[in-house]
């Protein structure tokens, strides 16, 4: 079958039939990759435990619906983006192993990427909670 005319749905290579089993396949290796990251990146730990302290910090002052919306929200920026940095982090290591400054340059804007979401993720934190507790 021509390349230009094959459809769009199928991509390449791909068996008939197992569309779900790939999907499934797809979140494990994905779960495999947040648990590598918990297990082995000493920031993802650290905000790992701030996030579940501020989730039961918001069971047990009863956040609105609003307020699980941004709580969660940002929890999946940190995190996310925390695994972004390490895997810029991991690649940059693994193409240029001796100090670079250009891929050190690269680094710095991906562990600040992290940093502002940490920052949000803060002062989010503190307008839902400064009022409850005080």
């Amino acid at each position: 079958m021509n390349p230009i005319t094959k459809p769009l749905w199928k991509p390449y290579g791909m068996p008939k039939g197992t569309f779900l089993k790939h999907r499934i396949r797809s979140v494990g290796i994905a779960f495999k990759g947040v648990m590598w990251l918990l297990r082995n990146e000493s920031n993802a730990k650290v905000q790992g435990g701030i996030a579940l302290a501020v989730t039961c910090a918001g069971w047990y002052w009863n956040i609105s619906a609003t307020e699980w919306i941004l709580q969660c929200l940002t929890i999946g920026l940190v995190m996310g983006l925390e695994g972004l940095n390490t895997a810029i982090e991991k690649l940059s290591d693994y193409i240029q192993p001796q100090h670079d400054p250009k891929i050190g340059l690269v680094k710095d804007i991906a562990a600040g990427a992290v940093l502002l979401a940490a920052l949000l993720a803060s002062i989010i934190g503190l307008i839902i909670y400064v009022p409850k507790i005080f």
